[in-house]
């Protein structure tokens, strides 16, 4: 289901980081478990729904971040866009696994959007933890567009 390499210049060194994190070694139940940890700081006065995400990165720091609303509901913020911002503000890298979860410890899917944001920071064999087990990140939003797809259509 995750066996590939990615295309483009940007991303062509992934499969090598898929042979360093196979599949089957990364730590699921420890990306779930720092996302529970990291849910309880959500702030979530409206929704009352905290929402907290963990992943891997390519250099095997694990990151996190959870959701933070806001009043102007539109200007709130998904855990999984708050994770990419903890991403960049330690040094940067590329993600090659994450898991979300809500208050009851049940795993989430990313929204749309946040999708959009993993795939540019993660790319397409991005593992998304999922009840039946992990999903590439191309099975949940396929036909992506991303950061390659600018670059060749510049002239």
């Amino acid at each position: 289901m995750c066996e590939g390499f990615l295309r483009g210049p940007r991303t062509a060194w992934f499969g090598l980081l898929q042979k360093r994190f196979p599949m089957s070694q990364i730590d699921w139940k420890s990306l779930h478990d720092n996302a529970i940890q990291v849910m309880h700081n959500a702030y979530a006065p409206y929704s009352r729904f905290p929402v907290g995400a963990a992943a891997l990165s390519a250099d095997g720091r694990i990151v996190s971040g959870c959701n933070v609303e806001n009043v102007s509901y539109g200007l709130g913020l998904c855990a999984e866009c708050v994770l990419v911002g903890n991403l960049h503000s330690g040094g940067g890298g590329r993600l090659l696994a994450i898991s979300v979860t809500d208050s009851r410890g049940e795993i989430l899917m990313p929204c749309g959007r946040c999708r959009q944001l993993l795939y540019e920071h993660g790319g397409p064999d991005l593992l998304v933890d999922h009840k039946d087990g992990p999903v590439p990140l191309r099975d949940l939003l396929p036909h992506a567009f991303g950061p390659d797809d600018l670059d060749a259509g510049q002239v």
